[in-house]
């Protein structure tokens, strides 16, 4: 069975950090990119990150870039999204998803998605 938990989520003060973790098994880890994404309240989802198969490429968008930072442990199957300076318009479900190879920000490249994990961030 195809699995991927996030966890790391909670409130937090402007300005402060999190870490998300993104567990992922039942499939070949390896063989996949794996892609952070966030939806608020009445937007759709977007891509926040993406680190490729070889963990050698990352992306991020740009209302992220120099804040979060992506990495992952192929040993343990895990992906971590490192979240700085934290504001209140990061806050959102984050949710971790899987697609061959390559990164991308295209939803419809992604073949297995987490539940995600609430980030609130307070002013």
């Amino acid at each position: 069975e195809v699995q991927l938990v996030e966890s790391g989520g909670g409130l937090v003060q402007a300005g402060g950090s999190l870490r998300l973790s993104c567990a992922a098994s039942g499939f070949t880890f390896d063989d996949y990119a794996i892609g952070w994404w966030r939806q608020a309240p009445g937007k759709e989802r977007e891509g926040v990150s993406c680190i490729s198969n070889s963990g050698a490429l990352t992306s991020y968008v740009d209302s992220v870039k120099g804040r979060f930072t992506i990495s992952s442990d192929n040993a343990k199957n895990t992906v971590y999204l490192q979240m700085n300076s934290l504001k209140p318009e990061d806050t959102a479900v984050y949710y971790c998803a899987a697609q061959r190879f390559s990164c991308s920000f295209s939803f419809w490249n992604y073949d297995y998605w987490g539940q995600g994990t609430q980030v609130t961030v307070s002013s």
